[in-house]
C-alpha cells in the first residue's frame, strides 16, 4: 500500500517509455552504494522492464541479498531515504507453494516511483520475477494482451487495492503460460536487467 506522499489519482498504466531503463539504473546504482556486498544482484523487474509493454509508471526493483537481516537492510536502506513498507504482504510471499521472505521498500518522499524488492538469493520468489520479465519480453502476444488487460483494468479499478485483487488471479493464469514457454525453450533465471 502507497505511503501518503505516494497517492495519486488512482491507478493509470501508461505505454512503455524508454526511459524506465535509464531510471532503473540510476535507482540500482544508490542501491549498490548503500548496500554493498549486501547485494548479489540488482534487477529490473516488473513491466516496466520489458520493452513495449503497458504499466503503471512505478520501476520495480529486485535485489538478490544472501541474507534478509531485516534490521540491518531496513537501517541502511532508510539511511538514504527508502521506507520499508509495512504491511504482511510485504514481507512473505508464496511462489510455487513455498512461503518466501522478502522485504519491500517505498522510494524516499518526493524521489521516482519504485518498489524495492528484497529476496533471497535464488529463491523461487526470485525466479517468478524473472520468468514474469522474461516470458513477457519474448512473447508478443503474451505481452500485448497482457497490456491490454492492464489498460482495460485500471479504467474500471483505480483503486490500487481492488486492482491488485483482480490482477493477481489472472497473473496466476499468466504465469502458466510462462511455466509452459520455460519448459519449451528450456529457461533458467540468470543474472541480468
Amino acid at each position: 500500500m502507497p505511503f501518503a506522499d505516494e497517492l495519486g489519482s488512482g491507478v493509470v498504466v501508461v505505454d512503455y517509455r524508454s526511459e524506465w531503463v535509464t531510471e532503473f539504473e540510476l535507482i540500482a546504482d544508490v542501491l549498490r552504494s548503500v548496500l554493498g556486498k549486501r547485494a548479489l544482484v540488482v534487477e529490473h523487474v516488473g513491466s516496466t522492464s520489458v520493452p513495449g509493454l503497458a504499466a503503471k509508471d512505478c520501476i520495480d526493483v529486485q535485489v538478490r541479498v544472501r541474507l534478509l537481516d531485516e534490521d540491518e537492510l531496513v537501517r541502511l536502506m532508510s539511511e538514504v531515504g527508502f521506507r520499508c513498507r509495512p504491511e504482511a504482504w510485504n514481507r512473505v510471499e508464496v511462489s510455487s507453494g513455498v512461503e518466501c521472505r522478502k522485504l519491500v521498500f517505498a522510494p524516499p518522499v518526493g524521489g521516482r516511483t519504485c518498489n524495492v524488492h528484497l529476496r533471497i538469493g535464488d529463491g523461487p520468489n526470485v525466479r517468478f520475477a524473472l520468468l514474469f520479465r522474461d516470458y513477457l519480453r519474448a512473447d508478443d502476444a503474451a505481452r500485448t494482451g497482457w497490456g491490454a488487460f492492464k489498460k482495460r483494468l485500471a479504467m474500471s479499478a483505480s483503486d490500487l487495492f481492488d486492482y491488485g485483487q483482480i490482477k493477481a488471479p489472472a497473473t496466476e493464469v499468466l504465469m502458466a503460460g510462462a511455466e509452459r514457454w520455460a519448459l519449451e525453450t528450456n529457461w533458467s533465471p540468470h543474472p541480468s536487467h
